[in-house]
């Protein structure tokens, strides 16, 4: 099994594919956009992409894509994330003149940042593992970068200083995609209660209180929410999609339900997966 991931190697979603697919080939990619469409070019088997992180909120352009691909949703893991500042061998922190990394990184790292790197320019890059392997192409002693203990292995450098997120409480969910048309992909479990299921839907503008009603369709059958994302519906300002994680199987009656009575009541409405809730990685 071939299984893409946006960044290179030693980059966390790598992590993430090994610890979902731990006999699966990783295919690092340049960007989102590109795990996607390597997947509709049948190119790999699975992708495995960041949704949210729990210091830093959503990654919203992987929300507009699950809407504009036709992928399924099969699975999800909850991921530690431990940063680290590493540099070439022999280098000290007093060193360093950049800092690069992934925008997300930074912002999780913003705090030790401050503290102890206010002396040097802090630059975002792609990718936290592509910050590591262009801080050892260049071999300059002034660059740094933040990213996983992987990376550091992988590309030779040497970590100045351990754990440094804002937050040691620090975790990245991921979802595990198939191609919409591949129906023997099933990996989510009998029993609803251990299922959640994603959906994405436009509200009717011409219906007073359409939210609110969209809403009543998980309370009237007790569906547990979990999340609630919303996104500009774009060509339409002011109006917005809205995501939503809700306990249950697509494969239950009642849920199927719910799926008809929400499609009565908004514009658009699109079912992104129903999975087993993920496990959590340390």
């Amino acid at each position: 099994m071939r299984v893409a991931f946006q960044g290179e190697v030693g980059a966390f979603s790598e992590e993430a594919v090994q610890a979902v697919y731990p006999d699966a080939t990783p295919v690092p990619t340049v960007s989102f956009e590109a795990v996607f469409e390597a997947l509709a070019s049948n190119s790999v088997d699975r992708a495995v992409i960041p949704i949210e992180n729990s210091l830093f909120g959503s990654v919203h352009v992987n929300y507009d894509l699950l809407r504009t691909h036709t992928v399924r949703i099969i699975g999800e893991a909850q991921l530690r994330i431990r940063h680290h500042l590493m540099a070439l061998p022999g280098v000290a922190i007093s060193d360093v003149a950049q800092v690069h990394s992934h925008p997300q990184a930074l912002g999780q790292c913003q705090q030790f940042l401050r503290s102890h790197m206010h002396h040097a320019e802090v630059i975002p890059a792609y990718d936290t593992a592509g910050s590591a392997k262009m801080v050892a192409a260049k071999g300059e002693r002034g660059l740094a970068a933040i990213a996983g203990a992987r990376a550091a292995v992988e590309y030779g450098l040497d970590v100045l200083a351990a754990g440094i997120e804002s937050n040691h409480q620090n975790y990245t969910r991921f979802l595990v995609l198939c191609r919409a048309s591949d129906e023997g992909a099933s990996e989510t479990a009998s029993d609803g209660k251990g299922c959640k299921t994603s959906v994405v839907f436009a509200l009717n503008d011409n219906m007073p209180g359409a939210l609110f009603k969209s809403l009543a369709v998980f309370a009237l059958r007790d569906f547990d929410l979990f999340k609630i994302e919303s996104r500009p519906l774009i060509g339409s300002p002011g109006q917005y999609l809205f995501y939503v994680d809700f306990q249950g199987n697509l494969a239950d009656t009642s849920v199927q339900r719910a799926m008809d009575h929400l499609e009565e009541i908004t514009s658009y409405l699109k079912v992104l997966g129903s999975y087993e809730k993920g496990r959590t990685i340390e």
